[in-house]
Order: C-alpha cells, then structure tokens, then sequence
C-alpha cells in the first residue's frame, strides 16, 4: 500500500518523511559469521550486482538482530572474491603490478566490507535505527612455526593443467596439488589464527553501539618479526578466526550462517536427523563418529566448541534466511555449555508439570 502526497500550490514536491527514529535498548552482545552462501548463492557468477543483491537480503537479518536488541560483530567469508582477485593479478600481470595472496585478501576484505556495510547502513536507515557502520580491514597473527606453514593443503585460485602448473611451480615456488577431475591447483598453508590484530579497535567500536564488520575471510595471515609485522601467503580458516575473535569480546552468541537450516545427523542420508538443542559434550561425540566432514560442517562444528571452552554461552548453527528466528529460539541448531543444557532441561521438566 502506498499513500500520495499532493504538491503544495507552489509545485514544489515535499520532502519525502524520514522513518521515525526508534530507540533500542542493545544490551546484548553477538558475533555472527556471514557464510560465503550469502554473499554468493549456488549457480551465480560472483558479479557485483549479485553481490549487492545478496548482502542486501543479508543485511535485513542482520537488522533483525539489531532489533533484538544485539550489539553485533560481523565476519564473513571470501573464497571466492580472494580466487578473482588472484585471476586478475595473473592474467594482467603485463599491464598492471602483480598482488600476493594477503593483499588479495585484504582487497577482497575491502571489497565486500563496502557491500555489507552500504546495504547495513541503507537497511538500517530504512528501519529508523541510528546505528553506525564500520568496515575494518582486519590482520590475524599466526606463528611462523605453525606445522601447517611446512604442508600447504588450502586450495586457492584456479585450475591449471599440468604443463602451467609445472611452469608455476618452477618460476613462482607454488605447492601445487592434482583435481583429477579439474586438473591442478595451488595450495597454501592454513595456519591457526593466535590473536585479531585489532581486537581492541573492534572492542572499542562495538562498545560504543557501532556495527562492526571484521575479520573477512579469517583475517589478512601476519607473522611477528620482533615489532613488525610481515603478510604471508597462507589462508586461515574464517571459522575459527571468527571463533577467536568472538571468545576475546566476550560476547554472549555466536551464530554461524551457512548453507543449511540445522546441523544434521547422517547428512543427506535416508536416516537425517536435524539437530535442534545440543550440548558441547554430545556435539563432540557426534563430530568424533564422523557426522560432520571436513571440508563441511566440521570447522564450524570445532568452532563453536572452541568458543564455547572459552567460556561462550551459547552457539547457533542456521542458514541466513533463519537466522533471526534462530537466535530468537524458533530454528537453527543451539549449542550450549553442558551445565547450561541441565539448567535448561530442568526449566523444561519444570514448566511441562505446571502445563499439566
């Protein structure tokens, strides 16, 4: 329904009327790991339009958990983004200077830092919430004596036969694997994240009520040469960076978006079985029997373990579209500290007598 407003006689059109402002009372605290399923959707090419498209569908869950009453932290993926960035450095290495990996990465942290951030700000204007919207390019320190720095295994880039791979390696000193199926592709180490070089920065931002999106695609890898920091070529998993970040904030939730609506048992099996309260311990039992595969849901499985041993309160698990109801308590799988899991099931036992 759309309501006209005639022209004054002088036929100058009025002003259009701004939402009404509205006051919330944000006394929670989030982190939320936007998964590369939102930026990016299933048989897409990656176009800035598509981009814009998707993190505008993003943005308005993300409000929802402003309205909720969450102060938030944003992190998000980038596979994708990183994989062109290095594209175009190859392929106009002869007209333009060439990018290493964690200037890719940090281009890529730019690049889709503006998109959430323009369609947070427009979203959140369009609610009438005053809320500020910082972008940050983020670094992740590792340590050069990490084991995965000695046995590259992240895929990056794109595939190449044999014969360029051969060059790539002898010129450029790339590890390069074999994709039976796709041909041959660079890998780099995937260190662990040890500190978000600047917490303190995103503490200070989320403090004083800003939104802060951070820590894109796990954060540029730096090593500590005595008071220095030096960029390498290596990815870190965005999963447990943003794990990390969130235990150092100390937020209360953090929810993880991805590709499905629940965490499942038996996945894409006849016996799937969605999981919707959990506890850390039955989690891990589960993660230890196989459900959850590697290059899947496992990262994001030891993610919110790792923050939930750090002492997080609770984790949720959920696709994009769900999140708000997730974290509302409606959808979503919710992994919570065992002790806290008790609590829970005795409110339950306790409310299911009264109903009787």
């Amino acid at each position: 329904m759309s309501t006209q407003v005639s022209a004054p006689k002088g036929g100058r059109e009025p002003e259009a009327a701004e939402p009404e402002r509205k006051e919330l009372c944000m006394s929670k605290t989030a982190l939320v790991a936007v998964g590369g399923n939102s930026l990016i959707r299933a048989g897409e090419k990656g176009t800035i339009a598509e981009q814009l498209a998707n993190t505008r569908r993003t943005a308005v869950a993300i409000v929802g958990l402003v309205r909720l009453g969450y102060r938030l932290v944003i992190t998000h993926g980038n596979g994708p983004q990183v994989g062109a960035q290095l594209l175009r450095s190859e392929r106009a290495s002869d007209v333009a200077y060439g990018q290493t990996l964690d200037v890719c990465g940090a281009a890529s942290q730019g690049e889709i830092g503006y998109l959430l951030a323009q369609s947070l700000h427009n979203e959140l204007a369009a609610e009438g919430i005053e809320v500020p919207v910082v972008s940050m390019v983020t670094q992740t320190l590792v340590s050069a004596d990490d084991p995965a720095m000695q046995k590259p295994s992240k895929p990056i880039g794109p595939f190449y036969s044999r014969a360029d791979a051969e060059q790539k390696h002898r010129q450029l000193g790339w590890h390069i694997v074999e994709d039976a199926a796709r041909g041959y592709r660079r890998v780099v180490p995937s260190p662990e994240p040890i500190e978000i070089v600047e917490l303190e920065a995103i503490r200070s931002l989320m403090e004083r009520g800003a939104l802060v999106v951070s820590t894109g695609g796990g954060g540029v890898p730096v090593i500590a040469e005595g008071s220095e920091l030096r960029g390498i070529e290596a990815v870190i998993d965005k999963d447990r960076a943003s794990a990390l970040l969130a235990t150092k904030l100390g937020v209360e939730l953090f929810a993880i978006s991805t590709d499905t609506d629940y965490v499942y048992l038996n996945y894409k099996t006849p016996a799937q079985t969605p999981l919707t309260l959990v506890t850390a311990a039955e989690l891990e039992r589960h993660h230890r029997a196989g459900h959850f595969p590697p290059g899947n849901m496992g990262p994001k499985v030891e993610s919110v373990l790792r923050f939930l041993r750090g002492g997080g309160k609770e984790a949720v698990i959920t696709s994009f579209e769900k999140l708000g109801e997730a974290v509302a308590g409606t959808a979503g799988t919710h992994i919570v500290p065992d002790v806290e899991a008790s609590a829970r099931e005795k409110e339950e036992s306790e409310a299911a007598l009264v109903a009787r």
